[in-house]
């Protein structure tokens, strides 16, 4: 067996040893599906393959840390790219969820304020109805422009946890492989390490089981998105920036919306599948046609 294979299957195993341990540990002492444990629970979880990825590479194999696994703050375009992409793949999600039986576009957001029926009483519903309708700007813009904050800010803490795991040892060990058949398998292992917090109610609360497979799909489409990312903005830092703000912007894509349900509309349903598809698609374009240093290149030659 490789050194390279070995770095593999060990980081591999103690990430989802570790994460799902910690979902069993949780559950043993009582925790629910819900709540501030949840979020905390969410938030450990995120960040054990960035502390595997650093056990790995540096404690165990002793190999360098920063260069191999592309930590760098040198701000380039594909910072900006990785940080405004979010918002238009949401606002692509919405649009696609209106060509959908059954659902509509609500700019009063009765849809959103019916969703929150059985948490706020008519009184507080009534409230927030007149708060929002006193704001200057439709509140569609303050959603966006929070969202914003929050993906290069905490969100981006979070999700560096991950992304220096999956798009920094991953994609440089996976690199034999070349651009679409790594993006594929991290896309798969991603996916499939989501399993213990899907069954626990993320993003798919009423369909937990088949949760696991739309969430392996959708991870597999996003994965080549967010390579593409981090090898053309040479850091991973840029899609610990995507990250944080793919996060923060489901919101945007079901806010002013009615009908469908979590499987079928927003980022996380169908809409947000194809309109990654569509991204892919114009990646794929761009790469082959228009940009003069292509992906493949890049991942080739990553250093050691």
């Amino acid at each position: 067996m490789s050194v390279r294979t070995k770095k593999i299957l060990l980081f591999i195993g103690l990430t989802f040893f570790i994460d799902w341990s910690l979902v069993g540990l949780y559950l043993a002492l009582g925790g629910t599906t819900d709540g501030a444990g949840m979020t905390l629970l969410a938030v450990f979880y995120m960040f054990v393959p960035m502390l595997v990825a650093i056990m790995v590479q540096k404690r165990i194999f002793r190999q360098p840390l920063a260069g191999p696994l592309g930590i760098s703050f040198k701000v380039n375009r594909w910072f900006f790219i990785a940080w405004f992409l979010p918002p238009v793949i949401a606002f692509m999600a919405m649009g696609i969820s209106l060509l959908m039986p059954g659902v509509s576009f609500t700019p009063d957001m009765s849809g959103f304020f019916n969703s929150l029926a059985g948490a706020l009483t008519p009184e507080q519903m009534e409230q927030a109805r007149q708060q929002l309708a006193a704001m200057p700007v439709h509140p569609i813009w303050f959603i966006l422009v929070l969202s914003l904050i929050a993906g290069t800010t905490v969100n981006a803490v979070a999700g560096f946890g991950e992304e220096l795991g999956w798009r920094g040892f991953l994609v440089k060990e996976l690199s034999f492989m070349g651009f679409w058949k790594s993006s594929a398998l991290i896309g798969f292992i991603w996916g499939v390490w989501h399993a213990p917090l899907i069954l626990l109610g993320l993003n798919y609360p009423h369909h937990p089981y088949l949760g696991i497979l739309v969430m392996t799909a959708w991870t597999i489409v996003m994965a080549p998105v967010f390579s593409y990312i981090r090898l053309k903005a040479k850091s991973v830092i840029a899609t610990a920036i995507f990250h944080g703000t793919i996060n923060a912007v489901p919101g945007l894509a079901v806010v002013l919306l009615t009908g469908g349900d979590e499987l079928t509309v927003g980022i996380t349903g169908l809409a947000g599948f194809i309109a990654f598809i569509i991204v892919i698609l114009s990646l794929f374009i761009f790469d082959r046609f228009i940009t003069r240093e292509r992906v493949g290149t890049i991942l080739s030659s990553l250093p050691d």
